[in-house]
């Protein structure tokens, strides 16, 4: 959802008297990014090795990398996205805050441990343990890359976006520089800094996010005399719809189409958290499982308070800012947050609302560079890792030649995300996030699971489980109304959808665990006596063995 917030939101900003704006604006962006890859050079000069580059060197503390999660997971739609769906939808639209802090669990129980113990840089590493290498790990380096390409296509349209409001650039050519720019930025972040580079970038993003929600929370509550209840009456009152604006409803449930779609939305979102691409190599970075789940706790508790905040950025929005207002700024509601900013700050044209505008907007954007850089590099490291090093190279290549092949890839799926960036720049990108969620859950998840602890799966299974999750998510998308058929669709000039919900999960995701079954019972057992099912189980369990 973060390419599709950032690139609706911040509309008011283009329209709003934005003289003073401007150079606060630009001179907060300008010290974010120099003072960032300051921080990326002085991390690649510590990037001796393979294990420098892909994980940091395993040397970031539960606490740090706690962060980097945090950082990574928090996205600019978090932070403009929901504080919206509560201004305009009061309790359903706290519900999108619940899910995100809920798919933590997931990935806390299931996934952070084991994968921290079997693997050693990509998922590739852990279905390869078990199975044939060339075919499990070409499969995963797809997936990884699709999923990232998808999402990173999302971000690079919100930059875009949400940087050409802010400076009043309404032509074409600028809106694609600075997509080009934003693309280079996040490619020498990568290139020069890798693993520990980029994870700096998203520790300090994480804390810039924490202290300006918690400075707006602050600003909110103290409006309402720190009464909760205050807050949330008035939020009832200036809403318009009374008390239904705190109960269940208002949005979801209105048709049983939209409840469906609502499961299906969640499931996507609980379950596709453990298994983006971005977030699955950040449990390589710790030296053990232990700080692995360690750093996962602090993520939750950090992740957890944030999301708390947003009741005070939504609810506060709606008790502040008419609604009317609000959708007249953006219909979605993605301006709600940078709208009760400039109202705590003093309302528009002050200069307390210009300095917490400005604070918001550097926010939003060091939020995108972060998390850009943390998907161009779990790409570029499934390409040099799982597809050059073991499939194309057949695992002779050298450490120096990997690492090249991963600055390459950095740059190579980089260039691809600007140019379709600069081509998708009027497009309606949340089919695109949804899409990230849905393979990742659909595709990722299934098989990690399987593969850790099923001891029938086979290479065929995870073939099928891999490669028909993901056709599944993406032909379902393809005839559903987020690609067609609505104004807010990807093309609302043609309707050829027929599939009725705007998110596969509910599908996609079983069906990844149907096929994952079928394949491998359809197929012979490579592991008849256990052996290697047993090594592994050991080895995720205990971390003996593990990198």
């Amino acid at each position: 959802m973060t390419g599709a917030t950032t690139t609706n939101a911040l509309q008011m900003f283009a329209q709003s008297e934005p003289g003073e704006h401007r150079t606060l604006i630009v001179t907060l962006f300008s010290v974010f990014v120099a003072f960032t890859l300051a921080v990326t050079v002085w991390a690649g000069r510590k990037t001796k090795d393979a294990t420098d580059y892909y994980a940091g060197g395993r040397s970031f503390t539960g606490f740090q990398n706690g962060l980097a999660i945090s950082g990574d997971y928090m996205s600019a739609a978090s932070f403009l996205g929901i504080a919206g769906a509560i201004a305009l939808s009061g309790y359903d639209g706290f519900l999108y805050s619940i899910g995100f802090l809920v798919a933590w669990l997931v990935a806390l129980l299931l996934v952070a441990e084991p994968l921290r113990n079997s693997g050693r840089f990509t998922m590739g590493d852990v279905l390869a343990y078990r199975m044939r290498q060339r075919p499990v790990r070409t499969a995963a380096g797809v997936s990884t890359i699709v999923v990232s390409i998808f999402y990173l296509l999302a971000q690079m349209v919100g930059a875009g976006a949400l940087v050409a409001l802010l400076l009043g650039i309404t032509g074409e050519a600028g809106k694609n520089l600075i997509v080009v720019l934003v693309g280079l930025v996040m490619i020498l972040y990568v290139t020069i800094g890798g693993m520990k580079g980029t994870t700096w970038v998203q520790i300090i993003k994480a804390v810039l996010l924490i202290l300006g929600t918690l400075l707006i929370t602050i600003l909110v509550l103290a409006k309402f005399d720190f009464n909760i209840s205050q807050l949330l009456g008035a939020a009832a009152d200036n809403s318009g719809k009374g008390s239904a604006f705190l109960e269940p409803g208002l949005k979801y449930g209105v048709t049983s189409t939209s409840t469906i779609d609502f499961i299906s939305l969640g499931i996507a979102l609980v379950l596709g958290t453990a298994g983006l691409p971005h977030i699955l190599i950040r449990f390589y970075t710790v030296p053990t499982a232990q700080t692995a789940r360690k750093s996962v706790l602090w993520a939750i508790g950090i992740i957890g308070g944030f999301y708390l905040m947003t009741i005070a950025l939504g609810f506060g929005a709606a008790a502040l800012i008419k609604q009317e207002t609000i959708i007249e700024s953006n219909p979605a509601g993605n301006t709600a947050a940078p709208l009760l900013a400039e109202e705590i700050g003093g309302g528009a044209g002050s200069t307390g609302g210009a300095i917490l505008l400005a604070m918001i907007s550097a926010v939003a954007f060091a939020t995108i560079l972060a998390v850009v850089a943390g998907l161009t590099l779990a790409s570029s490291s499934s390409f040099a890792h799982d597809l050059y090093a073991n499939v194309i190279r057949k695992g002779k290549a050298t450490e120096k030649e990997e690492i090249a092949a991963a600055r390459i890839a950095a740059v190579a799926i980089g260039a691809v995300a600007i140019v379709l960036g600069v081509f998708a720049g009027s497009l309606n990108v949340a089919g695109l996030v949804a899409l990230a969620f849905a393979v990742a859950a659909s595709a990722n998840l299934p098989t990690i699971l399987y593969s850790l602890f099923w001891k029938r799966f086979t290479t065929q299974g995870a073939l099928w489980s891999i490669y028909g999750g993901l056709f599944t998510s993406v032909f379902l998308v393809l005839f559903s109304p987020v690609v067609s058929g609505k104004e807010t669709s990807m093309w609302p000039g043609v309707d050829f959808q027929w599939f009725p919900l705007e998110n596969p999960g509910l599908i996609s995701i079983p069906a990844g665990f149907f096929l994952g079954w079928l394949g491998s019972m359809l197929s012979k057992d490579e592991d008849a006596t256990g052996k290697k099912y047993a090594e592994l189980e050991v080895r995720s369990l205990t971390g003996a063995g593990a990198h």
